[in-house]
């Protein structure tokens, strides 16, 4: 039986992947940081909950001990939870602003990678999979027939850089482990006001094909549904 941790699993890709991932045979972890939310997703998925705050070094320190206590190990970690930060012109983003959007939707990944990591190297096959974005491609956002193309979010997009870079990194820095990073696409979700053309299934395909990878599977690519992103 495979084990898997997601952050931010209380709703939208999050959510779809616990239950695509469960439907595929996955014993999952639901993490989210409010309770009450947390535990009401878990309970209509038919998993089990656990509450994780990625921006809190002891509330991160405390899922993994949870998780190591009822678990023992897990099989792949999916590091979803992200934030889009302030919808405010360019020339309004502050330090503190930047540093509350990097606190997620990466030193999040870094905290919680951390803490997992012992738990990974009791798998025989750990994954860590990455939710990044393609408003991270430099690519993407200077193609003008891409949608990546028209939104201006710096520290949003930025972050995304930086997470594919993480993963990159930890790929090379940590063979034992492989680490990738989904590009989930235009989905309809919160962040967009659920504008985008794609549906949260469709959001979630790069995330589950990376989540159920074998032995023989990919370490430190960047993909979306369609395959590798070039970024």
């Amino acid at each position: 039986m495979t084990t898997t941790f997601i952050t931010g699993a209380n709703k939208s890709l999050g959510y779809e992947t616990a239950r695509r991932l469960i439907e595929a045979g996955h014993t999952v972890i639901v993490g989210a940081r409010d309770p009450q939310r947390g535990q009401a997703a878990a309970d209509a998925l038919g998993a089990r909950f656990v509450r994780i705050d990625v921006t809190d070094d002891a509330s991160v320190r405390a899922a993994a001990d949870d998780v190591a206590a009822h678990e023992g190990a897990i099989d792949v970690l999916i590091n979803n939870a992200g934030v889009p930060g302030p919808h405010v012109p360019a020339d309004e983003l502050t330090a503190a602003d930047a540093l509350a959007v990097y606190d997620v939707n990466v030193f999040g990944i870094v905290r919680v990678t951390h803490a997992f990591l012992p738990l990974l190297r009791g798998a025989e096959n750990p994954v860590v999979v990455n939710v990044s974005s393609g408003m991270g491609s430099f690519a993407a956002t200077h193609d003008p027939d891409r949608v990546e193309s028209t939104f201006p979010a710096p520290l949003y997009t930025s972050s995304k850089s930086a997470v594919t870079m993480l993963t990159t990194q930890y790929a090379k820095a940590l063979p034992d482990v492989k680490f990738n990073a989904a590009d989930p696409g235009y989905t309809a979700t919160d962040f967009n006001g659920h504008g985008g053309p794609q549906t949260v299934t469709e959001g979630t395909d790069a995330i589950v094909e990376l989540a159920t990878i074998g032995a023989d599977g990919p370490t430190g690519q960047f993909r979306d549904r369609h395959g590798v992103v070039s970024w």
